[in-house]
């Protein structure tokens, strides 16, 4: 008898490594799991990896995106956020679901799109992965061609941006480059662990006002 995935049950924070599995699976996996669900997936050559996140995850999650749109809404930068979108590319087997992704100077590209093909559809320009119950492997963005990958894990911020097809880890931001993007995130996604979110991103809006 064949187990179904309704069966499984992952705990927070754990994570479910299946192999062997088809491109034509992966695709009966998602519509399975439906679009509202706990669950992030990453797939890479026949590997799926399901991961559930840990509270603590989503809340870094949460005021690192919040931080990126207000960057974005105080230049008056146009974006899309388009969250934990799969974003999937049959014909390099890769699938993967980010934290959270913005669509910035490809944004008038995604605009009312409620799926996307990065065999059609460009990657977005920014992706955002907390890595703080496991580590986000590099392949599939870079495969994607996302230009730029933020990690945010027990030690802090990295950032890494595509340079001839591959990661290189950098002290600053293509997409701020104007920005001390490390300094600033780490300081405030570290004090809304102390103070709590809203306290937090007011002393962020306050640094912004004053200096950009």
């Amino acid at each position: 008898m064949l187990l179904e995935l309704r069966q499984l049950r992952i705990q927070p924070g754990q994570q479910l490594l299946l192999e062997d599995i088809s491109w034509q699976q992966l695709e009966g996996i998602l519509a399975e799991l439906g679009e509202h669900r706990a669950a992030r997936l990453s797939y890479s050559y026949g590997f799926l990896e399901i991961m559930v996140p840990l509270p603590e995850h989503e809340k870094a999650k949460e005021i690192i995106s919040d931080m990126i749109k207000i960057l974005l809404e105080t230049r008056q930068i146009a974006f899309e956020s388009l969250g934990s979108t799969t974003l999937k590319n049959k014909r390099m087997t890769q699938a993967v679901e980010p934290d959270a992704c913005f669509y910035i100077k490809n944004q008038a590209a995604v605009i009312g799109k409620n799926r996307l093909d990065m065999s059609v559809d460009p990657p977005p320009d920014l992706a955002i992965e907390i890595d703080l119950t496991s580590r986000t492997q590099l392949d599939n963005y870079q495969i994607l061609g996302v230009p730029e990958l933020w990690r945010y894990g027990k030690q802090g911020l990295q950032i890494n941006v595509l340079e001839a097809g591959e990661y290189v880890e950098s002290n600053s931001s293509s997409t701020f480059p104007d920005i001390p993007i490390i300094e600033l995130f780490n300081k405030y996604v570290q004090q809304s662990q102390v103070s709590g979110r809203t306290q937090a991103i007011l002393a962020f809006r306050n640094w912004v006002r004053d200096n950009l």
